[in-house]
């Protein structure tokens, strides 16, 4: 029986977030078929996956490569691209199928919580509905589109930075994209360690780049370097 919908997770050494991730989406349906995509992990993420009944396909390493491969290798009628830190609420799928009811729709995503207390976490989630009402979503969002849809928007570009918003904008070409009353919480370990307040500039400054018509690629050049000096 082909699946209503195949959530699709790109992952890369995510042995010790994945599996909650997992446990969550089990509570979502037998309906739900689920992709986990290893972009070469060392830690064991593909075996976690397996264990949990995940599909798990390897590709090239890279956010917007692995989503595509994962969508390549999915069987459902509709994607639910997730992070492997993110955890979705129980009704998640119910949600999307009710919200894919109406033809004019052809994709969404939810609001995000960042867990944990942090400042940086306090303020990224009073800032993403904020960015929302300005048309501006993220991966971190948990996107959901119609198969048709995504192959009519080419797919993730395999682009270093901001593939999400890549799709994104040929969506809006596309239909509609709904914003569902649903929370998903994602995790904010990735602000620990380091300087929020520059990674947060640099952020702005390279999506201000991105809408100037800026390239990802080149942007990415930009980006990854300044990550390494971290």
């Amino acid at each position: 029986m082909r699946p209503h919908l195949s959530v699709i997770i790109p992952a890369l050494n995510e042995a010790r977030s994945i599996g909650a991730t997992l446990d969550a989406l089990a509570l979502a349906g037998e309906s739900v078929e689920v992709v986990v995509v290893d972009g070469g992990s060392t830690d064991g993420t593909g075996d976690v996956a397996r264990g949990r009944g995940a599909l798990v396909v390897k590709a090239e390493r890279g956010r917007g490569a692995q989503m595509h491969a994962g969508a390549l290798a999915a069987r459902g009628d509709a994607f639910w691209f997730l992070h492997a830190d993110t955890l979705a609420p129980a009704d998640a799928a119910e949600r999307i199928a009710a919200a894919l009811r109406d033809p004019r729709v052809v994709g969404g995503n939810f609001r995000v919580r960042f867990d944990g207390m942090r400042r940086a976490a306090r303020f990224l989630t009073w800032l993403y509905p904020q960015l929302r009402r300005l048309g501006l979503c993220y991966g971190d969002s948990a996107i959901f589109v119609r198969r048709d849809a995504y192959e009519s928007a080419g797919g993730f570009k395999p682009y270093p930075i901001f593939e999400d918003l890549d799709l994104l904008r040929a969506l809006w070409r596309l239909g509609r994209v709904v914003h569902l009353d649903s929370t998903v919480v994602t995790s904010s370990r990735r602000f620990e360690g380091r300087s929020f307040a520059l990674a947060f500039a640099r952020w702005a400054a390279l999506q201000t780049l991105y809408w100037l018509g800026v390239h990802p690629r080149t942007l990415g050049r930009l980006y990854y370097p300044a990550k390494k000096k971290q």
